[in-house]
Order: structure tokens, then sequence, then C-alpha cells
């Protein structure tokens, strides 16, 4: 929960580079809390009020970890647009997300990994 409070906390940082367990931590807790407001608003009868409120509060800060996990493989955030491509694109990102981070120093700051650990 942490990761997620933790990206949260970084509303709108897109700068500097963020770890696998980062980005993937948060997806796994905002993945859960989309359901659960899918199955809130289907049970209140709002649908898609709540599960739309909240996918609007957070989506700056997915873009903002998405693009440092980006970073972290050493890749410009502008990568993201790769999605747009059908079906292609989304494959593509989807490795790119799931890559090792590069293991030393680069243009978007310090490993996180290292950083972390001191």
């Amino acid at each position: 929960m942490n990761w997620y409070l933790d990206v949260l906390k970084k509303y709108v940082v897109f700068s500097g580079r963020a770890r696998r367990q980062e980005y993937w931590m948060f997806a796994l807790f905002h993945i859960l809390a989309v359901v659960v407001l899918t199955v809130l608003d289907g049970v209140l009868g709002t649908n898609p009020l709540l599960t739309g409120l909240y996918t609007l509060a957070v989506l700056l800060p997915a873009l903002g970890v998405c693009v440092r996990r980006l970073h972290d493989t050493g890749r410009s955030g502008w990568w993201l647009l790769i999605s747009l491509v059908p079906l292609v694109g989304s494959i593509i990102l989807l490795v790119f997300l799931v890559s090792e981070g590069k293991p030393e120093e680069n243009q978007y700051g310090p490993n996180p990994k290292l950083v972390q650990a001191a």
C-alpha cells in the first residue's frame, strides 16, 4: 500500500526514475480499486460515476509513474504514445514496462534501487 501512496504523493512528478516494483504495485492497487468501485457503482446504480471520478483523480499520478518507469529503462516518456498504435503498441509498451531498469545512472537520474538501499 505504501507504493501506491508514494505514487500519489508524487502527483505530477514526471522526472526521475521508478523501479518496476513501484510501478507494478501501483498498477495492482489501481486495478483493485477500479474493480471495487465498478462493483460499487453497479450496486448503487451510479455506473460509471465513482469509477470515472477515481480514474480522473489518479490519471496524472498514473501517467507520472509510467513516464518514470520508462525513464528507468533509459527511454523517454514520449514512448508512452506508442500505446496509441493498435495492439502492437500496447505489447511494445508492456515489454518496456517489465524490462529491467538500467543499473547505472542515466540522463534521468541515479538508479532507484541503489538510492533506496543507501
